[in-house]
């Protein structure tokens, strides 16, 4: 028989990133309290841009953020890939009014503080939500009527449930299900983002644009307004083995890049401070709920980059966390479970579609050149329909 929670306890969230205060949000639009634990003093994100697919402005809808999300995002024109040796347009995928009317929302980037930002005012500006910075989560225990949690500072806070969004290396993970470390992808990230006037005309396009070259790849597209440009650059190494948002190195990145287009380089000498990151996934999993216990985001299925999905999957289980828990009553063990029903094949598509972009991207020999020819001929054959499936979105109750 399902056991049942006090009213008047919260649902209780670790971590204040993307996932987590979407997650607040999402239950607070559903009438439940919220507590949300956040181990740094501040409430701020790391980090560049990020893209937005129409599957996200959807969520965006349900949370009541898409007016000020517009405010601050960039709508390019097309997600272009150029061949990072020859300088050759491999395939183009135009964003405009067909688009729209195909997937009934927009693509858009957005620099990742600000999307943070928009969601942590609209969760202190609900009063169901309490944001409690500078507070660490040390250990956990599920009583069967409440979840405790103890803190680094002595104290115990009791709620109806507890949600895990503490991201790749989550605590809260490694309890439930204790697969141990990430996987390392051997990609590592250079990203930064610098003033657009400081950008040759020609280099700043209002469009997504992917140099894919051999072993390594570069992305960059306006932000904010157009104010910003952003700029990643991924190549194979095995230099690092785990580590994140630490200071890159120059010299590295040159060598990794001798061998691409001007244009690459000429973006890359605009850089002299890089933050790197190390790419790290996990294998999906089915599981990842028990009792009143459960994970979002990437402590529940961290992907890498290549599909640009990572904060627009936390935000879909977000809104589906909240469904299921609205549906359930006083079941909350039984919504965690409907949860993880509904976003694992979907999630575990998109990790593993991500690893397979990443070789796309960055193919070299006879690979490259197939891959050029299969993306061309697909660009023949609609390309947006290839994408259907992750940007058609997901169902709403």
């Amino acid at each position: 028989m399902a056991t049942t929670e006090r009213k008047d306890f919260p649902v209780l969230i670790v971590g204040g990133g993307i996932g987590g205060l979407a997650a607040a949000l999402a239950l607070s639009r559903k009438g439940r309290a919220v507590q949300l634990f956040e181990q740094a003093a501040d409430f701020k994100e790391l980090g560049a841009g990020i893209q937005l697919g129409p599957n996200v402005f959807r969520m965006f809808d349900v949370l009541e953020l898409t007016e000020a999300i517009n405010r601050v995002a960039v709508f390019p024109e097309n997600l272009v890939m150029m061949d990072g040796l020859t300088g050759e347009e491999v395939t183009r995928i135009p964003l405009g009014d067909t688009f729209r009317a195909r997937y009934k929302y927009p693509y858009a980037v957005i620099y990742r503080v600000d999307l943070h930002h928009e969601l942590l005012q609209a969760c202190r500006r609900s009063p169901s939500i309490t944001l409690s910075p500078g507070r660490k989560v040390t250990d956990f225990e599920d009583a069967g009527d409440r979840v405790r949690l103890t803190l680094d500072d002595g104290t115990n806070h009791e709620g109806c449930a507890l949600i895990g969004a503490d991201g790749l290396w989550s605590t809260v993970r490694a309890r439930i299900v204790g697969d141990g470390k990430p996987r390392v992808s051997g990609h590592i990230a250079y990203r930064a983002v610098l003033p657009i006037h400081e950008v040759p005309q020609e280099l700043r396009p209002n469009s997504v644009v992917l140099w894919a070259g051999p072993k390594n790849h570069l992305v960059h597209y306006p932000l904010r307004r157009g104010e910003l440009l952003n700029i990643v650059a991924v190549f194979h190494s095995n230099r690092y083995e785990e580590g994140w948002n630490t200071r890159g190195d120059v010299e590295e990145l040159d060598e990794r890049f001798k061998d691409n287009r001007p244009e690459v380089k000429t973006l890359l000498g605009k850089i002299d401070q890089w933050r790197m990151w190390v790419l790290c996934d996990r294998e999906p999993i089915k599981e990842w709920s028990k009792g009143r216990v459960t994970l979002l985001g990437d402590a529940a299925h961290p992907m890498l980059q290549y599909l640009a999905q990572g904060a627009g999957m936390a935000i879909e289980d977000a809104v589906v966390l909240a469904d299921k828990v609205a549906a359930a009553g006083n079941d909350v063990a039984s919504a965690f479970l409907a949860y993880q029903q509904e976003r694992y094949l979907r999630t575990g598509r998109v990790q593993l579609y991500a690893r397979l972009y990443g070789d796309l991207y960055h193919a070299n020999g006879v690979n490259r050149e197939l891959r050029n020819l299969m993306l061309r001929e697909a660009a023949s054959k609609n390309r947006k329909e290839a994408m259907a499936w992750l940007y058609d979105g997901i169902a709403l109750s």
